[in-house]
């Protein structure tokens, strides 16, 4: 199994040091020491405990579909010229950037600081590791 550093699945679970640290003192997670003498954690019991404590934002369309990608967020940015717009959403953590008709902006009625969500339904989704040494 994958061995995680205490500061990088803090990161990956955007939380603190501490609040990793504090979860292996309770038993939520097991901890073991690299050949280094860091504290690491197991990544398939990082990986359940970061899906168990997944908090996503309620999707307020209220509409069923067939993509299960979807970010709930708020629009920071909008470029519109005469035909097209690139429409910006932060996301939790995820910065979103959609490319839509100037029409699709005005008809959806997005705004500054309006909350939207994101679908992604794509047929290609590349997954990248770090190099391993």
């Amino acid at each position: 199994m994958p061995q995680i550093r205490v500061k990088d699945a803090a990161q990956f679970l955007g939380v603190s040091d501490d609040t990793v640290r504090r979860w292996i003192e309770a038993g939520m997670l097991e901890s073991a020491k690299d050949d280094a003498g860091r504290a690491v954690v197991d990544g398939l019991e990082l990986a359940r405990l970061a899906k168990q404590n997944a908090v996503l934002p309620v999707d307020p369309s209220d509409v069923e579909r067939s993509a299960r990608n979807r970010f709930v967020g708020i629009v920071t940015d909008i470029v519109v010229d005469k035909v097209m717009a690139q429409v910006e959403l932060q996301c939790g953590p995820h910065r979103v950037v959609s490319l839509m008709s100037s029409e699709a902006v005005r008809e959806l009625g997005l705004e500054l600081g309006s909350v939207a969500v994101a679908v992604v339904k794509a047929t290609t989704v590349i997954v990248e590791t770090p190099r391993r040494d």
